[in-house]
């Protein structure tokens, strides 16, 4: 399995488990407690008791070049496409082909490493989302060119882009992650659960940020604890020694917080270890990639959900090398090959295990990249193309508009970067709202929703 050494100080950049959240809100999260506090609060027309519903952030970081994820195929938008790519247009002939249900006359085609995902559009379990982006209000190129409409700050910024895609709130300084919020919303869904319904196989993240539910941080190989540690009777002395320090009451209300933190991490630890030392085997396959070993401990953490009493739950992974500067085209190829095919795989094992209308897995990156090449590369853009898989996806379907892909073209923002037609609201508050969150309580996650004219774009059922 592939595992860099940026992946790894992603992964230990916080304590494992029940580390408290050190960024807190910024905007009113009163609006968060009273739609939580609400008779019939946020529970969807199709949320019923017991039911079970789970999201799958996947985020590619360093900014997947989304112009050759999706490609026109026809003769004219394929020469408009070529020309502007230059060397780094993929060859015509290797696309893969695929028919949206809503055919607009334009021949499409996704990369020729993502035949997994190219089977499940056809199967209708896959939606496209075209040129989506942070905005902070609509934004036309004119707009932008002339500074009449704010933009995001910061634009084609690693760091700043990732924040502000994962709090969907550019404006404003980073506090929150809006799947932070929405699990704040709808955690009393879980009941009595004891281990956090937001589980992070990527280490840190500011999109699981929330006010009253805090990352559980996970490896490939299950809960992380602490090392040499042996829980229960038959513990060594040194772990039993732990457990009875922790128990003693020393009247320091600091000492007391940080031991109450620290056996709640132990017992959350002990809790979901039983679970998964329990989860059935899976059939499925899953690729021998970072990414791949990510999903396929997602799959093992729904299988064993309701051991851990989890009706709702927010998962958060993450692939690295997307800032493809140089050698795009070969570095895309291993990409793309490994997205489509762990895609591919988590959703076969949530057929496997009967959940797959259950489970809504989407991806997000930092932004798209440049329309033309740089030499063997492209630079930092705007707008992108995002995927969306489940059982419940309205699939078989391309969402949005694709830019015309010509520089200094409607949408250009300048060297071929796509103003975005979509906002990142829009986009989460559809995931958002299939997830259980009520119409009306849509605004508290996601404050800036009222300037868009689409909080439901229709890729979900």
């Amino acid at each position: 399995m592939t595992f860099t050494r940026r992946d790894f100080l992603r992964a230990t950049t916080c304590a494992a488990v029940g580390t408290t959240s050190i960024v807190r809100t910024l905007f009113d999260l009163g609006s968060i407690a009273a739609a939580a506090e609400r008779p019939g609060r946020s529970h969807g027309a199709n949320t019923a008791a017991g039911d079970y519903k789970a999201l799958v952030c996947v985020f590619l970081y360093g900014g997947n070049d989304g112009n050759n994820l999706l490609v026109p195929r026809s003769g004219a938008d394929y020469t408009q496409y070529a020309a502007g790519r230059g060397g780094l247009a993929l060859p015509q002939g290797s696309l893969l082909p695929i028919t949206p249900i809503t055919n607009d006359g334009r021949a499409w085609g996704l990369h020729p490493k993502m035949t997994g995902l190219q089977g499940l559009f056809a199967q209708h379990r896959m939606a496209i989302l075209a040129n989506v982006g942070p905005l902070v209000a609509p934004l036309t190129r004119d707009q932008f060119l002339n500074g009449t409409v704010a933009a995001p700050p910061q634009l084609f910024s690693h760091s700043d882009q990732q924040v502000h895609w994962q709090t969907s709130i550019p404006d404003q300084a980073p506090r929150t992650g809006w799947g932070g919020r929405t699990a704040d919303l709808l955690h009393s869904l879980n009941g009595n659960a004891q281990v956090s319904m937001s589980m992070s196989l990527a280490g840190s993240n500011v999109f699981q940020v929330g006010d009253l539910v805090t990352q559980y941080q996970l490896s490939t190989g299950g809960s992380i604890g602490l090392d040499n540690f042996t829980d229960g009777p038959n513990g060594d002395p040194v772990s039993r020694a732990i457990r009875s320090l922790l128990a003693n009451q020393t009247g320091s209300l600091l000492v007391g917080a940080a031991g109450g933190v620290t056996q709640r991490a132990l017992d959350n630890n002990q809790l979901l270890q039983s679970a998964l030392d329990q989860a059935p085997a899976l059939n499925t396959v899953f690729p021998d990639s970072y990414l791949g070993a990510q999903l396929q401990m997602v799959a093992r953490l729904i299988s064993v959900r309701a051991a851990l009493g989890l009706s709702r739950q927010v998962f958060f992974c993450a692939a690295d090398g997307y800032d493809t500067h140089g050698d795009q085209l070969a570095t895309q190829d291993v990409l793309l090959d490994d997205l489509s095919t762990s895609l591919t795989a988590f959703y076969a094992a949530t057929n496997e295990l009967a959940v797959a209308p259950n489970v809504t897995t989407f991806t997000a990156s930092d932004f798209g990249r440049t329309l033309p090449g740089n030499g063997g590369g492209s630079d930092h853009g705007w707008g992108s193309h995002q995927l969306i898989v489940g059982g419940a996806v309205q699939g078989g379907d391309l969402y949005g508009h694709v830019p015309t892909l010509v520089v200094e073209g409607p949408d250009d923002s300048g060297e071929g970067r796509w103003i975005p037609t979509t906002s990142v609201d829009e986009y989460s508050a559809t995931l958002a709202r299939w997830f259980g969150v009520g119409a009306t309580d849509l605004g508290a996650i996601f404050p800036n929703l009222g300037r868009f004219n689409t909080p439901n774009l229709g890729f979900m059922g």
